[in-house]
C-alpha cells in the first residue's frame, strides 16, 4: 500500500478523480497483510477506473488527490 503513483502520466485535462471504499477482504493477500487490521480502505481512482491509490481512509484519499489538484468525487 505504500507503492507511489507519479501523477504527472495522467493526461492534463484529466483532473477528475472517484474516491470509492474498499473492503480489505477483495484484496490480494500480499496487500491485505498491509491494511494493518482494516476492514475497509479508500481507493482513488482515474475517470477509465485506474485505481491510482489505495489509502487507510476516506479524509486521506479525498486529501491526497486536492494535494495533486484534483477535484475529488465520492462513488457509493
Amino acid at each position: 500500500m505504500n507503492t507511489k503513483f507519479d501523477f504527472k502520466y495522467l493526461e492534463d485535462g484529466d483532473r477528475l478523480v472517484y474516491i470509492r471504499p474498499i473492503d480489505v477482504a477483495d484484496l490480494p493477500d500480499e496487500m491485505q497483510e498491509q491494511a494493518e487490521g482494516r476492514d475497509r480502505i479508500y481507493g482513488v481512482h482515474s475517470s477509465d477506473g485506474l485505481c491510482l491509490a489505495l489509502v487507510k481512509d476516506r479524509k486521506l484519499a479525498f486529501a491526497l488527490a486536492r494535494q495533486n489538484d484534483f477535484a475529488p468525487v465520492e462513488v457509493h
